[in-house]
């Protein structure tokens, strides 16, 4: 009975420290990249001041962030939700290079809308438990 119950105990243990990193990376992720993404869109308002070829390269850099972030996330979410970040980044750098900038507005405001609801969706609490 003993064993059994260390056991049970160290299981327990070993689950709530692999959600609590797991969180702390997704959190410390999507801040991460939420700044990145932020400071592109202000960076593409003002597109008058700014060189293109600035943003295109910052654009560069924020794609592989995500690329080195996104193989340690794959782990613990669900791949579709990770895609979905991926399609708009991939979005963002097309309508930049078309120099459609409205709709690479729209695409970085998603972006950070789903790099939130991972975020929040993901949270240990009562809503996600029950």
């Amino acid at each position: 009975m003993g064993k059994e119950t260390i056991i049970c105990i160290v299981i327990v243990i070993a689950i709530i420290i692999g959600n609590y990193s797991m969180q702390n990376y997704t959190k410390e992720s999507v801040t991460e990249l939420s700044n990145q993404l932020d400071d592109l869109k202000q960076e593409i308002l003002k597109i008058g001041e700014k060189n293109t070829e600035q943003i295109k390269e910052n654009i560069k850099q924020l794609q592989e962030e995500w690329e080195t972030r996104h193989d340690k996330l794959a782990y613990f979410i669900e791949h579709d939700e990770l895609e979905k970040v991926e399609t708009n980044l991939i979005g963002l750098d097309s309508f930049m290079e078309m120099e459609q900038y409205p709709e690479a507005i729209s695409e970085l405001d998603k972006s950070v809308f789903l790099l939130r609801h991972i975020e929040d969706k993901y949270a240990l609490d009562l809503e996600n438990i029950f």
